[in-house]
């Protein structure tokens, strides 16, 4: 049986690639990604600072998964990016179908079906990686406190 923290540590390792991956796809077609975001119905608006924003928070994401210390924050941010880009996924299938994906790199080439079902699956596994994380957590604490670590603390 695989141990929890080989769950978490290969779905963080999967989001690690994701967000790596898509910031610097995103950064190598920067005026491309940046002109799609401002053709797109939903963020035009806002075109220019999410062009910007978005491969940073990217690689902030890693930086926090990369550090065992904040990797749960990290999973936390992460699995609210995938919800955030999940609803515009959907918007933008309502909105415009035929728009391209502004993702970057191969991630671009899915339609927006097949780019919902990616999300959603990314979804799925951030949030068992939390769920495995807090439970990894609430163990260490109740063996903590089983050999009296924490009375002693106390004390």
């Amino acid at each position: 049986m695989i141990k929890r923290t080989t769950i978490i540590e290969i779905i963080t390792l999967l989001n690690i690639i994701l967000f790596l991956y898509t910031g610097i796809s995103k950064i190598l077609d920067y005026s491309v990604f940046k002109d799609q975001l401002a053709d797109s119905p939903i963020v035009r608006f806002a075109a220019k600072p999410v062009a910007t924003l978005l491969p940073t928070i990217e690689f902030i994401v890693v930086i926090l998964l990369t550090i065992p210390r904040w990797r749960l924050k990290g999973l936390y941010i992460s699995l609210a990016l995938m919800i955030t880009f999940t609803a515009y996924i959907i918007a933008m299938f309502i909105v415009s179908p035929e728009m391209p994906c502004s993702c970057g790199g191969l991630i671009a080439e899915l339609s927006w079906p097949q780019h919902l079902a990616f999300n959603c699956f990314f979804i799925l596994l951030n949030s068992w990686a939390i769920i495995l994380y807090q439970k990894n957590k609430k163990e260490k604490a109740k063996e903590f406190s089983d050999v009296g670590g924490y009375r002693e603390l106390i004390a």
